[in-house]
């Protein structure tokens, strides 16, 4: 392998991890609090409101529904708004956010039905608010859950990432793509997928790592 294919992965890998790791936090920022308004607008819930659970649980399904690649070319406009191009690794993230944002939302959502309602019971008998519960309750005692849906979704984010390659995305999934596919260059792309296989591999790894750490329930 040339120096310049090698020094054309090194910084392939580096724009993925850029895409996946960017995308990922502001997916958070955004399937944070949508995971939680499902979760406490729920029947059985602390804040009960049906209209609102299933005006935003429609919301994510919808796009959660809509493959990533479909997605991906009909935000094009509002991708070229955003960041003022439609290609390119920063390009990429716009889509990634969109895809990413409904199926955390689902990960926090299912994570926080995990606590005990006990706890939260406790914790509404001693006059707390539901910002308070919200807060100081539910997000700490699933917080090892909670870790281990991010490891879970930077995978699925790192994937998307990859099939970005075919329209214009940077990272290891353009260069499958362009050299792997086009040029049918089987040695770079067996390179490309263990360099993705590692990838995912390192978030698992530290994810559960993480998650040893913080669980209150396995003994340090």
């Amino acid at each position: 392998m040339s120096q310049e294919m090698i020094e054309l992965l090194v910084k392939g890998t580096g724009e993925t991890l850029y895409m996946v790791l960017v995308s990922s936090a502001f997916a958070y920022l955004i399937g944070i609090p949508l995971g939680v308004l499902v979760y406490v607008t729920d029947t059985n819930s602390i804040c009960r409101n049906r209209g609102i659970n299933l005006a935003v649980g429609g919301i994510i399904n919808l796009v959660r529904s809509i493959p990533f690649l479909i997605l991906l070319v009909a935000i094009l406009p509002f991708t070229r708004w955003v960041v003022g191009t439609s290609i390119g690794s920063t390009a990429t993230i716009v889509p990634l956010v969109a895809a990413a944002a409904p199926y955390v939302a689902r990960m926090v959502e299912s994570s926080l039905k995990e606590v005990n309602e006990g706890v939260i019971e406790a914790a509404q008998a001693m006059g707390s608010s539901v910002f308070q519960i919200i807060c100081k309750v539910l997000l700490p005692e699933a917080m090892p859950s909670l870790v281990v849906g991010v490891t879970i979704s930077l995978a699925t984010i790192l994937g998307y990432s990859a099939m970005a390659g075919f329209v214009g995305g940077g990272g290891l999934g353009a260069i499958a793509t362009n050299y792997g596919y086009y040029r049918y260059d089987s040695e770079t792309m067996l390179i490309t997928v263990v360099l993705l296989v590692v990838i995912v591999q390192l978030f698992q790894e530290g994810g559960l790592w993480l998650v040893n750490r913080i669980d209150k329930r396995i003994k340090q």
